[in-house]
């Protein structure tokens, strides 16, 4: 594996502006690093803690969409089943009205 590492094909990926603001961020850092701590810890928390009440929001709402679609879901059965009886009890009223003999 020849690693061969060319300073122009690496601005050429990146970018110049990309390069420079790194470099900037590293040159900067020591100095505003303690501030931007202060300030960007609590906001990752409250990040965080969104997301965590999101997520277990969300976690209610889809488990009360399964019990009504599971709910839903069984009294279509069970109205098929009615449906099916209902359906059966007809066919079986036209088929002894039919087959009764006629008297003459």
């Amino acid at each position: 594996m020849d690693l061969d590492l060319d300073l122009s094909d690496f601005i050429e990926d990146f970018g110049l502006p990309s390069i420079v603001l790194g470099v900037g961020v590293l040159v900067l850092a020591p100095f505003f690093g303690s501030s931007l701590a202060k300030v960007g810890r609590p906001l990752a928390k409250a990040t965080i803690k969104g997301g965590l009440m999101a997520y277990d929001k969300g976690k209610v709402v889809l488990s009360e969409a399964r019990e009504t679609f599971e709910k839903m879901l069984e009294e279509s059965r069970e109205e098929l089943k009615q449906s099916a009886k209902n359906q059966e009890i007809e066919y079986l009223k036209t088929v002894s009205v039919s087959s009764t003999p006629i008297e003459d």
